[in-house]
């Protein structure tokens, strides 16, 4: 395989969409405990454009040090194409999906949007046999974002943002409003809330009602006619997929024991607030797990966690799809296609 060559994407400046280079470069190599992957799809995630952008949206003191070019991109399903030393459980030619490394290739250590990609094991997992590649390339992050907060972190690595691990909720007989539930992570929180019991209000964009009830919720509210901080009360959970400075604005809904999970927490100061109220406020960091997409293959494989696909594109238009999705109001998911 020395000397082979792929197609890829590239950044060699930090910018918007236009500083993504499709070229040709080397083909990676898998070290041991490593799996190469032929990508089939990769999924846009915003890490993906948050890195694009060079982190300006994070703190100057969290903003990962790196080199350029970087190939980003970290949701890929594909096939494997070799196995690095010292791998068991995979074979060649094996349907795969992954995360691949994150947080900790946050600064182009990930490399999805590629023809090919070398990934750790330990992160890798079949892909679910009931969908295919688009669909499972959708999936990682955002599923994975979505089961960590809800169901099981499967960590105890400490967030920066709070001196405790995150904990998830009960959710059987709650109530629970997702906001941005038409988006990446919130469509899929949606209905992990409600496989666990929950009585759901999805607060979304109107365009989106029709699909929204669809996947489960027992109530839609248009953000752009009423406020959903202005109409509902007494929830016990509020999984703010937006995040953001605004957060807050959700602490007055919750019942006292209560819990808002910001999945984008930068900008919040409700603190004490959240504090005099008795309103958990947590929030944690999704990592790559093979085990838990494993887990969660099942589920995608027979329908009972759908995921919804915005748009695709293929590599070489990925600046085309970052354009989508800097306009906004995306239906689920953005993908990749790789030939």
């Amino acid at each position: 395989m020395s000397g082979a060559m792929m197609k890829a994407v590239r950044i060699h400046r930090f910018g918007g969409p236009e500083v993504l280079v499709y070229e040709e470069v080397p083909r990676p190599r898998p070290a041991p405990g490593e799996v190469l992957v032929r990508v089939h799809a990769a999924g846009l995630n915003p890490p993906d454009w948050y890195l694009r952008d060079g982190y300006r949206s994070l703190p100057p003191a969290w903003r990962p040090d790196g080199g350029l070019p970087i190939i980003p991109g970290t949701d890929v399903s594909g096939v494997v194409a070799g196995l690095g030393e010292g791998v068991g459980g995979f074979a060649a030619g094996d349907a795969v999906y992954a995360l691949v490394r994150f947080p900790e290739g946050v600064f182009g250590g990930s490399n999805g949007y590629a023809g090919y990609v070398s990934v750790p094991a330990a992160q890798l997992a079949p892909k679910p046999a009931g969908i295919d590649h688009v669909h499972a390339a959708a999936a990682p992050m955002s599923l994975l974002t979505a089961w960590q907060f809800l169901v099981d972190p499967g960590h105890d690595v400490p967030n920066p943002l709070q001196p405790a691990p995150h904990r998830p909720v009960p959710l059987d007989g709650r109530t629970v409003l997702i906001n941005g539930a038409a988006g990446g992570v919130g469509h899929l929180a949606l209905q992990i809330a409600k496989l666990k019991g929950a009585r759901v209000v999805a607060a979304a964009s109107g365009r989106h009602r029709a699909l929204l009830h669809d996947l489960g919720a027992d109530r839609v509210i248009d953000y752009r006619e009423t406020p959903p901080e202005d109409v509902v009360r007494d929830l016990d959970l509020v999984v703010d997929a937006v995040g953001g400075a605004a957060t807050g604005r959700f602490l007055k809904t919750l019942k006292p024991g209560g819990a808002l999970f910001p999945i984008f927490p930068l900008g919040f100061t409700g603190a004490a607030d959240a504090a005099r109220q008795g309103v958990v406020v947590s929030t944690t960091q999704v990592r790559s797990s093979g085990a838990q997409l494993r887990q969660l293959a099942p589920l995608l494989s027979d329908g009972r966690i759908r995921v919804v696909i915005d748009s695709t594109y293929p590599l070489a238009r990925a600046r085309a799809a970052h354009e989508r999705a800097e306009a906004g109001h995306i239906q689920g998911k953005i993908v990749l296609t790789v030939d």
